[in-house]
This record gives structure tokens, C-alpha cells and sequence, in this order.
């Protein structure tokens, strides 16, 4: 990677970071991104990598080896033949986005000295093209999910649909915000589930989901630029 590269990626985290409250996380979206651009954000101070798919990770963590206090976030779609090796490569995994999947986990994570730590993808609004618990769903499935006890649930992801107004997407991420609220006050019949985290916000929308109580912000080409 150049020199003028690396500074570029580090005058944009600069950037981001006068945005940012000290309280929100950020996670730097590296699916498509190569080792030397992740290398130059590891270099401006990131620590928290997002990837998508299970093979460009593992390629990557070949490679990074000498950095090995880099935490791995899992944000695309996780196939449950896939579980076990997902557990080996990330220390969370955002993209939790049905029992079924959750199930799995919680067998396969029942062997591992540590619990996994995650989140549960919901939709707010309908959307064929994400993955993820409508909230009648969620609800209706939290007494199972809140049996899995062997992951660490920690709260909720959201990815509006694609076309929204601003003021809409900020609704999306509010309403997130109210159900994981929701959640935490049922803690006569919730016991394990935890609801802290707050997974919303990318490139185009990362500020209304700071707005709205994101802690976690997830951003690709806005640190790295358009992926060829």
C-alpha cells in the first residue's frame, strides 16, 4: 500500500471519529478490502474488523497473524453448516438471524472454553432482501433463544431496506432501539438474553443510527472507498 493510501485511510478515521461519541464502536467493514488497507486502519487504531464470508477471513487471518489482538465481527449471512467454523474465526457474530441458526450455535458453542458473543438481526420493516426476525417473530421466539444458554446474546442488529427517506431510516433504527428496551424490561420471563448492544448504522446512515442509541457502527467505504 502507498504511503498517500495509508494516510488517506487514516485522515478518514480521523474524520469519522469527530462524529463519533466516545461510547459507539466502531468496526471497519473489510469484506472485498485487501490486507494492506486493513493493515493501514489497523495502524490508525482499529481493532474491530468486519467480514461477510467465512474463506476471505480465514485468507486474511493468514496473513495477520503478527496482529493478534484484532477482534473478528461476522456481519453477512451465516449458513448453519457453516457454524463451527464461523466459531473459530470470529469472536462475534452480529448477523444472528433465526432459532434455527441459534440453535446451532448454542450446541456447537457448549464445547468452547468461551461463549461467542452476538446479536439478533431483526427487520423493522419487510424487506426480501435481508435476512432476519420480523419483531412478532423475535418475540415469539425469545423464551427458545433465552435456552441458549451458551452464547452470550447481547443485543440487537438492523439494516434498513434499501430507498428510505432519512427520517424512515431513523425510524427503523428507533423502533430497534425501543424493542431491545422492550426486551430488557421482560426480566420475569427473560433471563439470559442480554440487550446492550446496538448493531445499526453504515456508510449512508451511520449518523442517524448514532442518533438513535447505536454502539455499534459498521463502515466500509466510507473508511476504504468504493470496493472494485
Amino acid at each position: 500500500m502507498t504511503g498517500s493510501l495509508q494516510t488517506q485511510i487514516a485522515e478518514r478515521l480521523t474524520q469519522v471519529r469527530q462524529t463519533l461519541p466516545d461510547s459507539v464502536k466502531l468496526i471497519a467493514v473489510t469484506k472485498q478490502v485487501s490486507v494492506e488497507a486493513l493493515r493501514a486502519a489497523y495502524a490508525a487504531g482499529v481493532r474491530d474488523f468486519g467480514e461477510s464470508r467465512i474463506q476471505e477471513t480465514a485468507d486474511k487471518q493468514a496473513q495477520l497473524t503478527d496482529l493478534p489482538d484484532i477482534t473478528w465481527h461476522l456481519i453477512g449471512h451465516l449458513q448453519s453448516n457453516k457454524a463451527a467454523k464461523a466459531l473459530e474465526l470470529f469472536q462475534w457474530i452480529h448477523s444472528v438471524d433465526s432459532l434455527k441458526l441459534a440453535q446451532r450455535l448454542n450446541q456447537i458453542a457448549a464445547d468452547l472454553p468461551q461463549k461467542p458473543t452476538l446479536c439478533l438481526q431483526v427487520k423493522v420493516l419487510s424487506d426480501p432482501t435481508k435476512y432476519g426476525w420480523t419483531i412478532p417473530e423475535l418475540l415469539n421466539d425469545l423464551p427458545a433463544l433465552d435456552q441458549c444458554t451458551d452464547l452470550n446474546t447481547v443485543g440487537l442488529m438492523a439494516i434498513p431496506p434499501y430507498g428510505l427517506e432519512s427520517s424512515e431510516t431513523l425510524a427503523v433504527f428507533t423502533r430497534t432501539r425501543d424493542l431491545a428496551a422492550q426486551i430488557r424490561q421482560d426480566g420475569a420471563t427473560i433471563k439470559h438474553l442480554k440487550m446492550q448492544e446496538l448493531s445499526m448504522g453504515m456508510s449512508d446512515d451511520y449518523l442517524l443510527a448514532v442518533e438513535a442509541g447505536a454502539t455499534m457502527i459498521r463502515l466500509g467505504r466510507t473508511l476504504f472507498g468504493d470496493r472494485p
